[in-house]
Order: C-alpha cells, then structure tokens, then sequence
C-alpha cells in the first residue's frame, strides 16, 4: 500500500509539470497576481508541514539531537546548492548567442535534481506513516505550482516551443517517481534513513519557504496585497493543521 500510495503521490507532482500552459491564457498582470497568493500560500503549507508534521515525527524517530540538527542543517546545505545550480549560467558573455539555450538546459537539469529529492522526501514520509505522506505531498504539490509555472516560462524564453517546454517539464517530473521509490527502497534496508530524512525534509521545507518564496513576496509592498500575503501564509498553515485533525 505504501508503494502505491507514494507512486500514485509524485505522478500527480510529475503531471504538475504541464500546468505551464495556463501562462498561455492568462494576462501577464492577472499571472503575476495569481503566483504571488500561490507563494504565499505555498510558504505557509511548507512551514506548516514541516513544524508541525516532520518535527514531531523526526523527534519520535530519533532521539539523537546532534544528529537532528545535523540533518535539519543538510537539508537547508543541500536546498541552496540546488538553487545554486539552477542559477548557473555555462556563458558569462553579455554578447553570448547561445545564453539562452544554456539557461533552458540548466533550468532542465537543476529541475530533474529537484523533482528526484521532492520523490526522496514524499517516499520517506510514506515510509513513516499515510497522514504524514499526504501532509507532505500536498506541501510538496502547492510548492511546484510557481515553480513549474516559471520554467515554464524560461524554457519558453532560452528559445524551446511551446510542446518541447511542455515535454521536457513532464520528463524532468517524472524523476520524481524514480526518487520516490529509492526512498522505499533504502527505507526498508536502512533503519535509520527514515530518521534522517524527515529532519533532513523539514530543513529543506524551511529554505525553500523563508530563502526562496518569502522573498518574492517583499516585491510587492502595497498594502491591500500584503493581506493577501499574509491571509495565504496562514492559510497555507491552516492546511497543514486541518490535515493533523483528520488523522
């Protein structure tokens, strides 16, 4: 069941990947609006999730609090090599021709990377319990929305067409399965993989939410958009409680 559940869980993260083609229909204005309650949104189901879902599973799976930390820290170490790589340019040039394509090719790499640690993260939290595995791939989910939203848009932009973008995305997504089931796999024959990948998980919920989509949320300062920031923040959070009292 356990298999299932979590295979069922990152297919739905890889088909995400097509949602790009909205940007086609949708006015830039109104887009730019819709992605940033999106984020809001998305921030607080990550931070949701990770304190009160993964924290209190990481604390019952390990009673080692160096190693917690040590995890936790990873987690946040390893998140900001990913955003690293998706920021590296293979031409510096100003006048490069071939800039753009590089750009689609290492937005393509950095996003399969990303989608097989989003498959680890869903597979571990499976491993330890149904409830824990859905919370986590609903945060996961709400995450990739922008995400897959904007490589969309760079794809697009380094010169790909719109059915290129569009397969490229989905095959990237589709490593998510592949990270999924090393999960289950080096869950079963290593104890304590489990025990380090949640607070490894939680760590990176906690970057990708405070170093990568909060941010994004201060390009905005009006006022009437700053409640609705805050009103997707909590109620991103709200999510993740509700799914704690229907467990």
């Amino acid at each position: 069941m356990t298999y299932l559940y979590t295979i069922a869980s990152v297919l739905v993260i890889s088909l995400i990947s097509l949602i790009g083609a909205m940007t086609l229909f949708v006015k830039r204005q109104s887009m730019q609006k819709i992605l940033l309650f999106l984020v809001a949104f998305s921030a607080g189901s990550l931070i949701g999730d990770a304190f009160i879902h993964l924290l209190p599973e990481a604390l019952a799976e390990n009673k080692n609090e160096l190693m917690l930390s040590i995890a936790i820290l990873s987690g946040i170490m390893l998140f900001f090599l990913l955003e690293k790589v998706l920021r590296w340019r293979h031409c510096h040039e100003s006048g490069c021709e071939d800039h753009p394509r590089h750009l689609g090719l290492m937005n393509l790499i950095g996003d399969g990377a990303h989608n097989y640690i989003d498959g680890l993260l869903i597979g571990a939290s499976f491993s330890v319990s149904i409830p824990l595995g859905i919370a986590t791939t609903i945060a996961v989910i709400l995450h990739e929305i922008p995400q897959e939203l904007g490589d969309f848009g760079v794809l697009l932009h380094s010169g790909f067409s719109v059915k290129k973008a569009l397969f490229f995305n989905l095959l990237t997504g589709l490593i998510a399965i592949l990270g999924g089931l090393t999960a289950l796999v080096m869950g079963e024959r290593l104890g304590s993989f489990n025990a380090f990948m949640l607070p490894f998980t939680m760590g990176g919920f906690i970057y990708i939410a405070l170093s990568d989509l909060i941010p994004e949320l201060h390009k905005d300062t009006s006022p009437v958009q700053t409640i609705f920031h805050i009103f997707g923040i909590i109620a991103g959070i709200g999510v993740m409680l509700l799914l704690l009292l229907l467990e």
